[in-house]
C-alpha cells in the first residue's frame, strides 16, 4: 500500500468510528437493533480502491470502535462480521465475471451481488445474534432470544442495512463523483 491509500483508508475508518461513537442512525425501540452509517465508508473504500482497501478500512474502523465506542468489541465484531459479506461478494462477483473495477459504476450491476450478499449476511448474522450477540448483550439464553426476537426481524434489519450501505456508498462514489479522487492515487 502506498502512503496516500493508507491515508485515505485511515480517513474512511475514522469516519466509520465517528459515526459509531455518535451513533448516527435509527435504533428500533422494540428490538434494540440499529440501522446506521457505520459501515457505509467500508463500502466506499471498496468502490474506490477494491477489496483490500475495504478490508483495511473495516478492520481499522472495527478496532477504533472497539477502543472508543460504547458498544466496544461486541458491536464492532458484529458490524465487521455482518459487513464482510457485502464487500466480499462484490469482489468475488467482479472476479467471476472478469470485470474491471469500474464495473460497478453502472448501478444495475450491484443488484445481483447485493441480493447474494444479503442472503449470505443473513445466514451468518441470524445464528450469530442468537448464539453470540444477544446472549452477551442482554444476558438472555439463546432459546429466550429466539422466542423474543423472531428471525425475520434480524433478517429485515440486516437487509435494510445492507441496501443502505451499498446503495448510499454507490451514490457517494459514482453519482457524487467521489471516484474521480481515486484516480490520483
Amino acid at each position: 500500500m502506498n502512503i496516500k491509500l493508507l491515508t485515505v483508508s485511515a480517513l474512511l475508518a475514522s469516519i466509520s468510528a465517528i459515526s459509531q461513537i455518535i451513533h448516527l442512525g435509527y435504533q428500533s425501540p422494540q428490538w434494540g437493533m440499529w440501522i446506521d452509517v457505520v459501515s457505509f465508508s467500508w463500502i466506499i473504500a471498496f468502490f474506490l480502491y477494491g477489496a483490500r482497501a475495504s478490508f483495511i478500512v473495516s478492520l481499522l474502523g472495527a478496532l477504533i470502535i472497539t477502543l472508543f465506542a460504547p458498544d466496544t468489541w461486541l458491536g464492532a465484531s458484529m458490524k465487521w462480521i455482518a459487513t464482510m459479506p457485502l464487500w466480499t461478494v462484490l469482489y468475488i462477483w467482479q472476479q467471476i465475471l472478469h470485470k474491471k473495477p469500474n464495473y460497478y459504476s453502472n448501478f444495475k450491476n450491484i443488484f445481483i451481488p447485493l441480493f447474494i450478499a444479503i442472503i449470505i449476511r443473513s445466514l451468518i448474522v441470524v445464528p450469530l445474534n442468537y448464539f453470540y450477540a444477544i446472549p452477551i448483550w442482554t444476558g438472555l439464553s439463546s432459546i429466550q432470544a429466539m422466542s423474543l426476537v423472531p428471525w425475520y426481524i434480524i433478517f429485515i434489519f440486516n437487509s435494510i442495512q445492507a441496501v443502505i450501505d451499498i446503495v448510499f456508498a454507490w451514490i457517494v462514489v459514482y453519482r457524487f463523483k467521489l471516484i474521480r479522487y481515486a484516480k490520483i492515487l
